[in-house]
């Protein structure tokens, strides 16, 4: 095993793997820009590098600082986190030209999946279900209308470098099929320098589902089940459980099957995942690998035991899978909100800043991984995510009983605006409730402006009562000591905001 792990990331999944490595004995290695000095990581970490200002493209994309800093702090191994490096093949070859031992898949298997096109043409020829739609990239109105008469309407365009819900447009006939074209050659070239494109059926009302999967050096794979990803907003996942409500034994089973052979024609090894888009009958297509851990992890972990990130350092250390697939199971449910400062009434614009209050959920079946602090600042550069709090319980019922208790502990306060307000709001909606929903239910349930998510007023006013407390006790204190005594009780914000909660409730 190797000794001394530098994690090319930051925020909560930084703090996520130096955990992972505290299990195992390693030391860790922070690298952090100059709004990240005080961040959680840079704390978390037995040290911590500087690579360079603000802007990612200038410090946590800078390959050649990334790499000085395993060199300076003697560092043998290297773990990307997700996003930034953790699906860059380029990157991946220089950790290991560097000498590095890569915690992630073969660069050659991330090349493979990272085109989209080329990832569903190889998909195809493995024998794995493929939305149908072009057989490779378009350019012109004149292919994309020949396709679109062969597969039929709806169809959907998508960049072939796309990423993050940019470059995809959804054309339902052929009167607008022209304009749409323009709009995504052109987004596809200012968003990713590649005017190139596809398509692919529009599938009505789908779900997201995705199998995690574990290939160790040797060539074993298994998948550890499935998660359900479709409460989404604009293309990116917002609540994410395991296991999925929509799913059946067999259906499960052969999605398993489906995820194992996909990874094994790309000769794939760590943790990854294959995700799929399944219609209202069950069937269900390959959409994507991502070649890397997921945001959404831990309610794999949480339902089959099993440490992802510990795994994924284990393997790359040469170690074989410590189980075969018969030996995995489910227990239980789990789910998991992403707190964001962000704006949800706002279109869900990022709301960072200072965060003056905190104080995170506790008690049985609840974690909470987060990257911040109080009095931590949630730095405007970066993706604004606060935390991800996750619930357990036996089953669907009492793990979303667990997450309303969670989220209404949650507190935070300061110069940011979150969406815990807005995960309130999914977690009491009738639809979440039954299961019965798909990747357009946030679209079609969420209008704020016209009174769509009632609890947004309750966080107001409670924000608003907490301020007025906390300058009522202020003014307490410039006046002297209180005398304690019957009547005398001058009370808690927390207890406070508590009665709110009872009422709300």
């Amino acid at each position: 095993m190797f000794k001394r792990v530098l994690i090319a990331n930051r925020g909560e999944i930084a703090v996520r793997i130096i955990r992972a490595c505290r299990d195992l004995g390693l030391e860790s290695v922070a690298v952090y820009s100059e709004p990240d000095r005080a961040a959680l990581h840079v704390r978390e970490a037995d040290q911590a590098v500087l690579v360079g200002p603000a802007p990612a493209a200038e410090s946590y994309l800078k390959i050649d600082r990334i790499l000085d800093a395993a060199r300076r702090t003697g560092a043998d191994a290297i773990h990307p986190g997700y996003g930034f490096f953790s699906e860059n093949a380029g990157f991946a070859r220089a950790a290991e030209k560097a000498g590095l031992v890569w915690i992630g898949p073969p660069p050659q298997a991330i090349e493979k999946m990272g085109d989209k096109v080329e990832a569903r043409k190889l998909m195809a020829a493995a024998g794995v279900p493929v939305v149908p739609g072009s057989p490779g990239t378009l350019e012109t109105e004149t292919e994309v209308r020949a396709i679109a008469k062969k597969i039929g309407f709806p169809i959907m365009i998508k960049a072939a470098a796309g990423g993050g819900g940019k470059g995809m447009r959804l054309v339902e006939g052929d009167h607008d099929l022209a304009s749409v074209v323009r709009t995504v050659s052109s987004e596809a070239k200012s968003s990713f320098g590649d005017g190139r494109f596809y398509v692919e059926k529009f599938v009505r009302n789908p779900r997201h589902i995705e199998m995690q999967v574990l290939a160790d050096q040797k060539g074993n794979t298994v998948h550890v089940f499935e998660r359900e990803c479709s409460i989404q907003r604009r293309n990116q996942k917002v609540v994410e459980e395991s296991p999925s409500p929509f799913v059946t034994p067999a259906m499960r089973t052969r999605m398993g099957e489906v995820a194992v052979q996909a990874a094994k024609a790309v000769g794939y090894r760590s943790a990854g995942t294959v995700e799929f888009l399944a219609d209202a009958d069950r069937n269900f297509y390959f959409l994507e690998m991502n070649t890397r851990i997921q945001v959404e992890h831990p309610v794999t972990e949480m339902v089959t035991g099993i440490d992802l990130v510990r795994t994924q350092m284990e393997i790359a250390a040469g170690k074989p899978l410590p189980f075969q697939q018969g030996e995995i199971t489910q227990r239980g449910w789990a789910i998991e909100c992403r707190i964001y400062a962000e704006d949800p009434a706002a279109g869900f614009v990022p709301a960072p800043g200072k965060i003056e209050t905190l104080r995170f959920p506790d008690g049985p079946g609840i974690r909470n991984d987060a990257g911040v602090y109080a009095g931590a600042e949630v730095p405007i550069f970066y993706d604004p995510m606060i935390s991800k709090l996750v619930a357990w319980g036996a089953d669907r019922a009492q793990a979303i009983d667990r997450m309303r208790r969670a989220l209404g502990e949650f507190v935070i306060a300061g110069e940011l605006t979150t969406n815990l307000a807005f995960h309130r709001w999914i977690v009491n909606h009738p639809q979440f409730l039954a299961g019965n929903f798909d990747t357009s239910f946030i679209s079609r349930e969420y209008h704020p402006e016209a009174g769509g998510a009632p609890d947004a007023d309750f966080a107001r006013t409670a924000a608003m009562l907490l301020a007025a407390v906390a300058l009522q006790r202020n003014t307490n204190h410039a006046n002297g000591p209180a005398t304690a005594g019957p009547g005398r009780d001058r009370g808690s914000p927390w207890r406070t905001f508590g009665r709110l909660d009872m009422l709300r409730r």
